[in-house]
């Protein structure tokens, strides 16, 4: 029910009643105005656009916590998503009110501040998704982050590390202790979290496997969890028989006999985790004399980087790596693969040397036999 009157004052009310039963109005100089934004409201309801003008009144802090709780996110999800919400400058404000030049402010600022831009794509994704969740349920009628991009990083082939052969060789003198774990990542491509969940039973030591099943997430020993490994993980990974005797070597060492325990502890007993695995590996970088931007995950990219260097294909990279869809594979390592100019040039050269082998037998036999006659004079 709508309607648009004039007041005693001079002024015109419209009016409208939502689906709910509430009334809404707005009062304007000229009815032509009135009925404007009347008609306006009824477009957006015959649309399936109408929003609540009272809706978006909700705090960012308290309606982003309440959409977080409502998701299935393993606790490193979470913790993500949080640290991104939180780290915008309108926590205190009504998520309606928040406008398209405030999302790329705080995304500048962030920039400048020095913040990579790997670390913003993964925050201002977290913001698009809740204001994408808000539109969804008529919080707010669009987001505000819709349109803003996040800001570039630099080419794969420029920011990735790979070790060399003898950086390689190199690092595996300098673990110590910490070698298994830096095998495992090397020549199994596992993340530091695999490495960590990785237990008895998950290596087949007769078949030259390793099977990928959990993982361990948290930066500090009280924030230490075992978690099903990130979506798609989940994987059997072919091993050379040099690294299963390296691992039963070390089994054998830490007497660890039953199927459930973990491969890897700290000295203490402690699982491995972002925060005392980073260090084993950066006492190891110390020594060996590798650069701060040579990470413990540049492991996993020389083990990639092996692999296609190797002829293996993008299926083949995918599942060994874990990443759930092929395109992630491409996305990150496409520029390892030999390029289309590389592959027409080496193909073509094959079919040269294909067509030129029986086409010299001729001349070859017809200058043998010149030199023959010629012998004979």
């Amino acid at each position: 029910m709508s309607s648009v009157k004039q007041r005693p004052n001079g002024q015109w009310r419209a009016r409208y009643r939502d689906s709910g039963g509430k009334e809404h109005a707005r009062h304007f100089e000229l009815k032509r105005d009135a009925q404007r934004w009347l008609d306006e409201v009824t477009a957006s309801v015959v649309t399936g656009m109408y929003v609540d003008p009272r809706a978006g009144t909700a705090l960012w802090d308290d309606w982003t916590a309440a959409w977080v709780s409502r998701q299935a996110w393993a606790a490193g999800t979470v913790i993500a998503a949080e640290t991104a919400l939180h780290s915008v400058p309108w926590r205190r404000r009504a998520i309606g009110q928040v406008k398209p030049s405030d999302v790329q402010a705080w995304l500048s600022a962030e920039t400048k501040r020095g913040l990579a831009a790997s670390t913003m794509r993964t925050r201002l994704n977290y913001v698009q998704m809740a204001f994408r969740a808000a539109v969804l349920d008529k919080v707010i009628p669009e987001s505000p982050a819709a349109t803003v991009k996040p800001p570039r990083g630099r080419r794969a082939d420029v920011a990735m590390k790979i070790l060399t052969l003898e950086q390689s060789a190199a690092v595996l003198a300098a673990a110590g202790g910490f070698r298994p774990f830096v095998e495992v990542c090397l020549f199994a491509g596992l993340r530091l979290g695999e490495a960590a969940g990785l237990q008895l039973r998950d290596v087949n030591f007769l078949g030259r496997s390793i099977q990928v099943r959990r993982q361990v997430q948290g930066s500090s020993l009280a924030s230490t969890t075992i978690v099903a490994p990130k979506r798609g993980s989940e994987r059997t990974v072919f091993v050379p028989g040099d690294l299963t005797a390296s691992l039963s070597a070390h089994v054998a060492a830490a007497r660890l006999t039953e199927p459930d325990e973990h491969l890897f502890r700290t000295p203490t007993g402690h699982l491995f985790q972002r925060n005392n695995a980073g260090e084993a590996w950066r006492g190891i970088r110390e020594r060996v004399g590798l650069a701060a931007s040579v990470t413990l995950h540049t492991l996993r990219h020389t083990y990639a980087s092996n692999l296609i260097a190797s002829g293996c294909d993008v299926v083949t990279v995918q599942r060994a790596l874990g990443h759930s869809q092929p395109s992630i594979t491409l996305n990150t390592y496409a520029h390892l693969w030999p390029s289309a100019e590389d592959k027409t040039r080496a193909a073509t050269a094959g079919l040269m040397a294909s067509i030129a082998a029986p086409a010299d037998s001729p001349r070859t036999q017809g200058k043998k036999t010149q030199v023959s006659r010629a012998s004979y004079r």
